[in-house]
């Protein structure tokens, strides 16, 4: 483990999810894994060199656990993780339906859902280079919504760019509640990310440039509008362009959203300017969908390069 004061390049706050993946195929059968959007990304990005940290809370159990042994195997800083042993380890599991990915959570009460801004490792973040959070951060719970804006508010008065991943969950809440939160942290977030299902959600609209457009007027500085097999349209603010999308040979989509901000938050503190860290990262998010779960496909840099050098 590092020092929670040495400066970090990317730190994370969230809730992990213990995860089990039906194997196509054999119903009864599944494959368990690690998962939690926020989790998925700061080890995504940890696995391209940049040196991460988290921020979480988990329950007194064998799952809980096996999260410390996957954060030190994977070189994450869990300095600022607490075990609460009165709650749970989220747990969730995706089964296979006629149209597609079906999810079930139990996680209502989980140890994350507990934070407080008093848990808050107030330092770690001061020293980050980037910080990241999500919607799913802020809807698993009212104090993890207060605790991720305590968050935020220190990062901005610190310097330190916020990234922010709208990941809007409806259920989780509604999605009136989820608009007003999203608009109301928006005016602090130097990089937003959405889906077309986020923006349909915020916006009403998939049009990119009504998409990008509505969310540079609510203080977003850049914007990432990812539109999966077709790519991603960017803005800095001044400019719009097209980022291009990765054949592969797909099986599972579970984290690649997640690669795509991790990977593209570690090249950009690597030093590359915004569209090839943009190109990167939709390779990376590309190499996730090759394989099952949300953490066991996330690339090395080795597979990314070959993906974009065309040897993948």
């Amino acid at each position: 483990m590092n020092d929670s004061n040495a400066k970090l390049d990317i730190v994370s706050l969230g809730e992990p999810m213990y995860e089990f993946t039906q194997i196509p195929g054999r119903e009864r059968e599944y494959l368990q894994g690690f998962g939690g959007d926020t989790m998925n990304c700061v080890i995504a990005a940890a696995r391209q060199g940049a040196r991460t940290g988290y921020i979480t809370r988990l329950g007194d159990d064998e799952f809980g656990r096996q999260f410390l042994q996957l954060w030190d195997a994977e070189g994450v800083d869990r300095t600022a993780v607490t075990i609460d042993p009165n709650a749970h380890t989220a747990v969730y599991f995706i089964s296979h339906g006629h149209d597609g990915h079906v999810f079930s959570y139990l996680r209502k009460g989980s140890a994350a859902s507990r934070m407080q801004p008093e848990h808050l490792p107030v330092e770690m973040i001061r020293n980050a280079r980037y910080f990241h959070a999500s919607g799913i951060s802020q809807a698993i719970s009212e104090s993890a919504c207060e605790t991720v804006m305590a968050a935020v508010r220190v990062a901005h008065e610190s310097g330190v760019r916020f990234v922010y991943d709208a990941n809007i969950r409806l259920r989780l809440w509604p999605a009136a509640h989820a608009r007003s939160m999203v608009e109301q942290t928006l005016a602090y977030a130097d990089d937003f990310l959405l889906s077309a299902e986020d923006a349909e959600v915020l916006c009403g609209t998939s049009e990119a440039n009504a998409v990008i457009d509505w969310c540079h007027k609510r203080g977003a500085k850049r914007v990432v509008f990812k539109r999966g097999r077709e790519g991603a349209t960017a803005s800095d603010g001044d400019a719009k362009f097209d980022v291009p999308s990765f054949k592969v040979a797909a099986v599972d989509a579970t984290g690649a959203g997640d690669c795509f901000a991790g990977a593209l938050m570690a090249r950009l503190a690597a030093g590359d300017a915004f569209g090839p860290a943009l190109r990167y990262a939709s390779a990376a998010a590309a190499l996730t969908c090759t394989g099952y779960g949300a953490v066991i496909p996330l690339p090395r840099p080795d597979a990314v390069h070959a993906l974009l050098e065309g040897r993948g």
